[in-house]
């Protein structure tokens, strides 16, 4: 059969079960400790794996679970796979797409994973009010994570509390002595007003410093001219706010274009703790996520909505790219 898919019945032969004992034992649902171990160990040895349209024809199930973010966005990839390899030690198979921060392609994916009749889907949405998540039915467990999807009630929610670690970083940077700060937001014009930067303007007032809000592409390379757009100027801000540490790699990389020096011409905040932040020369100041809390929430949730929605609240981490501002 070199060459060939195998089959349960194969499997079944290999091992001397019925069909019905081998699938029990292979899923580690039925049978004793010794035969689930032989059954998924001569599964392995023959290089079996499960066809899922004929579990889902046998079942009304597929097993796949629909994950879907902005790619482009370092936090959002390792996310994803956070949530991926979780998944895949439940034994459930994982179907990531690429929103790319543009709502016409979410709707793409929401239409492509009721194609695929997933059992669920694990969604960083890029618009939580549009109709489109109307199309996943109340069959189909659905958790966002950041945002609440406001159009279709029962979902899961995996939420983010912006609100302090929107204060955390500003008022680190006011704490500091800092009066002009930019805020590079990776922000759409078809999603206005996501919360994190309607609240950076309530904090600013409050703290009596001048925000400058500038939107950017989610991708590093594509935010560096946009970032670059911050620092000209003899009135430039002396800080930068970035709602992801994607968006403050690019300020680096425009400070360094423009003959500054971070942090003594600049100060910078990031939003994610990403694995690169404390790579970077200097280290990026910037809020940390309890990454594997979230992921076991919006995982539990897939068996239903927790009331309330587990709410997570971010920490500052204090590294080299923060400082007074420059005299003068």
């Amino acid at each position: 059969m070199s060459g060939q898919r195998r089959t349960l019945q194969d499997l079944a032969d290999a091992v001397g079960l019925s069909l019905a004992a081998t699938s029990y034992a292979l899923r580690g649902v039925r049978g004793s400790p010794e035969t689930i171990q032989r059954v998924q160990e001569k599964a392995d040895e023959l290089g079996y794996t499960v066809d899922p349209i004929a579990r889902a024809l046998a079942s009304g199930r597929t097993g796949s679970i629909g994950v879907s973010g902005s790619l482009r966005d370092l936090w959002q990839q390792d996310f994803s796979v956070l949530l991926t390899r979780a998944l895949r030690s439940q034994g459930r198979y994982a179907t990531i797409a690429d929103a790319d921060a543009d709502p016409e392609q979410e709707r793409l994916i929401v239409e492509q994973f009721v194609a695929q009749r997933v059992d669920g889907a694990l969604v960083s949405p890029v618009d939580p009010t549009a109709k489109y998540w109307r199309l996943l039915g109340p069959e189909v467990a659905v958790v966002a994570i950041g945002d609440a999807l406001t159009t279709r009630p029962g979902s899961g929610s995996v939420l983010f509390d912006n609100r302090y670690g929107v204060e955390a970083a500003l008022a680190h940077l006011a704490g500091l002595g800092h009066r002009r700060i930019g805020l590079l937001a990776p922000t759409l014009p078809s999603t206005p007003g996501r919360p994190a930067q309607v609240l950076a303007a309530e904090v600013a007032t409050r703290l009596g410093v001048e925000l400058i809000e500038v939107s950017a592409p989610a991708a590093t390379a594509d935010a560096v001219q946009v970032a670059a757009s911050l620092l000209t100027g003899a009135d430039r801000p002396t800080g930068v706010f970035c709602l992801s540490d994607s968006l403050a790699f690019a300020v680096y990389r425009a400070v360094r274009e423009a003959g500054l020096r971070l942090p003594e011409d600049l100060s910078v905040v990031g939003y994610d703790d990403h694995q690169l932040a404390a790579l970077v020369d200097p280290a990026l100041t910037t809020m940390a996520w309890d990454e594997d809390a979230m992921v076991e929430a919006a995982i539990g949730q897939l068996a239903g909505p927790a009331d309330p929605a587990p709410l997570f609240r971010p920490e500052l981490i204090v590294r080299g790219s923060t400082t007074h501002p420059p005299a003068g």
